[in-house]
């Protein structure tokens, strides 16, 4: 009996000690991808941008390829850690990169986008994007890169390395990653990193475009970081705007962009508050306007909740959306309705001129 307590005990205490030092490995790896991050555009591309004439973005998350419509996610109360499988997430890509295509756009915006995560099987998902639109100048800027998760114990998450994308039709000779504030302490673990991403487009007229690519915070404990960080993004435009330059920012602001998506799309949130409208104080003393996509005619939301595969009574929101300088003229902003087939968002769209 003594014999079998003393061997329980050393299992236990080894337990212990492989835990302890998993939960120092965690917090000994932990890192903040630097602040005012230089990066490099990549691809060619001819066109030009001019005042007077009609501009499409689509901002699209593409939820690391793994979102098919059967598909749920551990962090959304779902199953899945990891894709389907590698050949599953190849198809699935190729997919995305076909809705991409058909847009047709001049400009493109795309989170969520792998570049060596375990959940991805390492695929790199900014070189499949970069075949797609090869006629883009392009950027890939890390929103996060997260050390080794061990859960699920069944399929450990792993490592991500995941980022933000911008494809433009002409030439980016500039772009920067600004850091985002995050929440501290153990929930900074579960936050990882967030950024976005500065991308300059020079114009015909000596000013600029200024792209900003953004996916803000969704596992907070309480929601006030993602306005924080929207604080820091709109004082930013509203700088660059002073300056005469034109802003377009489109992304996912994890936050319900129509205000009322409950009374839109019919579906109660129930228990899930992670989706609150952005306070109007927000934009208060600025020049600038939020710009959410939606078809009052036939509505549809850009991003389902991930608790379950896709399904009737499952909770809807538009989170997605566009941001824009006064100078920046909106003619119109949509959904694009796949049926969440590829991710558990769709994609947005709008189209913009921009004013003499």
């Amino acid at each position: 009996m003594k014999k079998t307590l003393k061997i329980a005990g050393i299992v236990l205490l080894a337990l212990l000690l492989v835990v302890l030092a998993y939960v120092a490995y965690v917090f000994l790896s932990y890192h903040r991808i630097e602040d005012n991050l230089s990066l490099t555009p990549e691809g060619s591309a001819s066109a030009s941008v001019r005042t007077d004439i009609p501009y499409t973005v689509v901002s699209y998350n593409i939820g690391f390829g793994a979102y098919e419509s059967d598909y749920s996610f551990f962090m959304d109360g779902g199953t899945e850690s990891w894709a389907w499988s590698k050949e599953r997430l190849d198809a699935n890509l190729a997919n995305i990169a076909q809705v991409l295509q058909k847009q047709n756009a001049d400009f493109y915006f795309v989170q969520e986008v792998d570049a060596g995560s375990t959940r991805s099987y390492h695929r790199d998902e900014s070189a499949l994007l970069r075949q797609a639109l090869p006629n883009f100048s392009s950027v890939w800027g890390q929103n996060y890169d997260s050390p080794f998760l061990f859960w699920p114990l069944t399929q450990p998450h792993g490592s991500s390395v995941s980022g933000l994308m911008t494809f433009s039709t002409a030439p980016i000779s500039s772009s920067l990653r600004r850091s985002l504030p995050i929440e501290q302490g153990v929930m900074k673990l579960v936050d990882l990193d967030r950024c976005y991403t500065v991308s300059r487009v020079p114009m015909e007229n000596g000013k600029e475009l200024v792209l900003y690519a953004v996916h803000l915070s969704a596992y907070t404990s309480d929601g006030t970081i993602a306005l924080d960080q929207m604080e820091m993004l709109l004082s930013d435009m509203q700088s660059e705007y002073e300056k005469g330059n034109y802003c377009v920012c489109g992304g996912d602001f994890n936050k319900d962009v129509l205000g009322n998506s409950e009374e839109v799309f019919g579906v109660s949130a129930g228990e899930y508050t992670w989706a609150q409208p952005l306070p109007e104080s927000l934009f208060q003393g600025k020049d600038l306007t939020l710009v959410p996509p939606l078809d009052k005619e036939n509505p549809v939301a850009s991003c389902r909740n991930a608790d379950a595969p896709y399904h009737d009574g499952q909770y809807l929101v538009t989170v997605d959306g566009f941001l824009v300088s006064n100078n920046v003229s909106v003619s119109a902003a949509t959904v694009i309705d796949t049926g969440f087939a590829y991710s558990d968002h769709n994609p947005v769209s709008m189209t913009f001129t921009l004013l003499p």
